[in-house]
């Protein structure tokens, strides 16, 4: 949830849905002294392979409404941001990001993977679909996980 509010950080200051590039890393970078430069790019990049971001030219959209997210005070993201999510994770963060409740979640995921004798990831985007919740642009990669599972 701390990369949403991260992300939307920046927008939310500017009252808008599309910056530069440039304009979102100084932003986070000297306005706000989270990041430096090169960090608030790999939190550009993990955004946008997250799909919380596009990228059009030297533009950067937000892909929800960042008037909605609100950033707490003294909320200071952590350096974990920058590092790549599991599909798993990122399931799980939607889940609760809908209310569910995190560690009912996980436990009803990980039966359900016993129960199917499929991976966590293919566990957890069945279980989202199954709360109606929409998890498809994390299909592929569930996908991707249950297909390297089956060559091992």
């Amino acid at each position: 949830m701390s990369l949403r509010v991260a992300v939307a950080a920046p927008f939310k200051r500017r009252g808008t849905h599309r910056i530069r590039e440039n304009e979102f890393v100084v932003a986070l970078s000297l306005e706000r002294d989270w990041f430096t430069p090169d960090q608030s790019k790999r939190l550009v990049d993990i955004a946008t392979a997250e799909r919380l971001l596009e990228r059009e030219d030297a533009d950067l959209l937000v892909t929800f409404d960042p008037s909605t997210v609100e950033i707490p005070e003294g909320f200071v993201p952590g350096e974990d941001l920058l590092c790549e999510r599991s599909a798993f994770e990122r399931v799980l963060d939607t889940l609760v990001s809908k209310g569910l409740e995190k560690h009912e979640a996980v436990g009803a995921i990980n039966s359900l993977q016993g129960e199917l004798g499929v991976t966590i990831e293919t566990a957890a985007v069945i279980y989202a679909r199954r709360q109606g919740v929409d998890v498809s642009e994390l299909v592929p990669v569930a996908r991707s996980a249950l297909l390297e599972d089956e060559d091992d």
